[in-house]
């Protein structure tokens, strides 16, 4: 369920006008290591591993869609982020790879 919802992110993303080559390319990779942490993490903790990619779905729409809502934006990322708290230390490259796209999801001008 969990690789099914980051590769359905994947395709929203491939299929996105509004995102540039290169911004497109960045969150591929991005989303390819978050698919491998967090198939990682539902092995432990499943419940978390599904909350995380849920917001990243919710940050990617929000990210792509053609009519921005600022503020859905801002507590979709803000939910993301907050959705690896505690696990720096665990999964390091999990909480990497969730503020990289949250990052690059802000600078698409979100």
């Amino acid at each position: 369920m969990i690789r099914d919802t980051i590769s359905k992110i994947e395709e929203r993303l491939r299929g996105a006008e509004s995102v540039n080559d290169e911004n497109r390319a960045e969150l591929l990779k991005l989303l390819a290591t978050l698919k491998a942490e967090v198939s990682d993490l539902s092995e432990t903790d499943a419940e978390q591993a599904q909350s995380i990619a849920g917001f990243a779905a919710v940050s990617t729409h929000e990210a792509i869609r053609e009519d921005k809502n600022p503020e859905l934006a801002e507590l979709s990322l803000k939910g993301l982020s907050s959705s690896v708290q505690g696990f720096e230390e665990s999964h390091p490259k999990l909480v990497q790879a969730v503020n990289s796209i949250c990052t690059t999801l802000a600078n698409l001008g979100i």
